[in-house]
């Protein structure tokens, strides 16, 4: 972790964060504390790091995403040497997913 992202002030956000209990509250409190801006970047780098897992090119995702190849660089360096926590995200919603499909399947 990054010593300097560590603060108190940091640690309310996330425990403020962690609150959330539904997409639409998501959606009621990034819109009050981001800018449209913001919030569509953020959406932007998890959507090119999505794509890069996939093993689409930089060229498919600047297309699809409109992100630059720097900005892919960038979020491919943070897959490669960051924290892994796109990959542990990625791994929860698949799995939330296949829980979701399960409930949904007619019992036999």
């Amino acid at each position: 972790m990054n010593k300097k992202l560590k603060t108190n002030a940091v640690d309310r956000l996330f425990e403020a964060i962690l609150t959330l209990q539904s997409q639409e509250e998501c959606y009621a409190f990034f819109e009050d504390i981001c800018t449209v801006n913001e919030l569509l970047t953020f959406a932007q780098r998890y959507e090119v790091a999505y794509m890069l897992r996939q093993g689409k090119t930089y060229m498919e995702i600047a297309e699809k995403t409109g992100a630059s190849t720097a900005t892919v660089s960038r979020v491919n360096r943070s897959l490669n040497y960051g924290n892994d926590a796109y990959d542990m995200t990625f791994e929860r919603m698949q799995a939330f997913a296949e829980t979701k499909d399960a409930e949904q399947q007619p019992e036999a």
